[in-house]
């Protein structure tokens, strides 16, 4: 029965599993950049740390989750961007998200970049399910 389940919503298990992967990969550089450059810069050290956690998840969701494969370059480049530009958008809700808890309501930084990751995760799989890597 538990077999059957794992089967049955492996690529949400699988998504959900390296999502939390990727949330830490963006969690270290953010907080790493934080204590190195100052927590004045969160905005920037966000957009650092989805820059490394974007090609992360990249690898991760074409390869481990939705087991694309890439017919030639151009589809493959193509994969790249449209992921890249769903990513970008997702950026942008966050960032607000950033702004709005911590700079206008002055709410602890570590609760709302929190609150944003979780957002954040539900938009990306589905952009990278219905847009980027359907089959």
């Amino acid at each position: 029965m538990i077999r059957e389940l794992f089967n049955k919503y492996q690529e949400v298990i699988s998504y959900l599993f390296f999502g939390v992967l990727t949330t830490v990969v963006n969690y270290i550089i953010y907080f790493s950049l934080n204590a190195v450059l100052g927590e004045d810069l969160y905005l920037v050290n966000n957009v650092v740390a989805w820059a490394g956690a974007v090609i992360f998840a990249f690898v991760v969701n074409k390869f481990f989750v939705f087991k694309k494969k890439s017919k030639n370059s151009a589809e493959l480049i193509k994969e790249m961007t449209s992921f890249a530009l769903a990513r970008l958008a997702s950026l942008g809700i966050e960032e607000i998200i950033l702004f709005i808890g911590m700079s206008l309501l002055k709410l602890n930084g570590t609760i709302v970049k929190l609150a944003a990751q979780v957002i954040v995760v539900i938009l990306n799989y589905f952009f990278s399910k219905f847009f980027i890597f359907r089959k």
